[in-house]
């Protein structure tokens, strides 16, 4: 396998106001793999996966996709990096399908309904499309977040929390789900502060203060 595959972070510092949020950071997740981050509120995590969805700008330091710096695209999304962020980023006056029609239509995907239907069963939500988002429950509400990232067929899965707000049963369901991503060819990276999730994944590295450090390599 290419080492030029993947994701790949170098020497990546994130800082908001002088407050370094991620120091000096470097690792790569090729595709098939799911690793694991922890560490308690605060650590970084989640600015971490800000920067590698090309969201946050780093204050040093880069990021590339299968070779090519995020930097030197038009963005990051469209361009494979998928994120399901903490809070689930939905718009509460649209229904769960409008949510995930927005990104696949601005993409120019095909079959939007189809993929649409497709991703909602995965997460057990197939007679909730013509709900409005307000109108459910934070677990669901979770479960479209990752229903949507789902049917974006990204290159990379950044995955935020996604798992939080779920019951055991669907916790299992959304970790299978992203597993499967992975088994597509996928390379994934789940924010967490679930050691069950982190003992599933290829890989688990710890943030704290903004540092990473490796429980389990890759």
């Amino acid at each position: 396998m290419s080492t030029e595959l993947g994701i790949t972070a170098a020497g990546l510092t994130v800082a908001y106001d002088g407050l370094v949020a991620v120091a000096d950071v470097s690792f790569r997740v090729p595709p098939g793999f799911v690793l694991a981050v922890s560490g308690p509120s605060g650590a970084g995590k989640s600015s971490l996966l800000w920067a590698l969805a090309g969201a946050v700008a780093p204050k040093s330091g880069t990021v590339a996709l299968d070779g090519v710096p995020i930097t030197d695209r038009p963005g990051a999304a469209g361009q494979g990096v998928v994120l399901i962020p903490q809070g689930n980023g939905l718009a509460r006056v649209l229904t769960a399908r409008e949510n995930l029609a927005l990104p696949l239509i601005a993409e120019g995907k095909d079959d939007v309904e189809g993929v649409i239907a497709k991703a909602l069963t995965a997460v057990g939500l197939a007679d909730s499309g013509d709900h409005l988002v307000e109108e459910l429950s934070g677990g669901e509400q979770q479960r479209v977040a990752v229903a949507r990232g789902l049917a974006q067929q990204g290159r990379v899965v950044l995955a935020d929390e996604s798992t939080s707000e779920l019951d055991s049963t669907n916790r299992e369901r959304v970790l299978d789900l992203l597993r499967a991503e992975a088994d597509r060819g996928a390379a994934v990276i789940i924010a967490t502060h679930d050691p069950n999730v982190a003992a599933g994944a290829d890989g688990h590295a710890t943030m704290d203060e903004g540092h990473l450090s490796w429980e389990r390599r890759l």
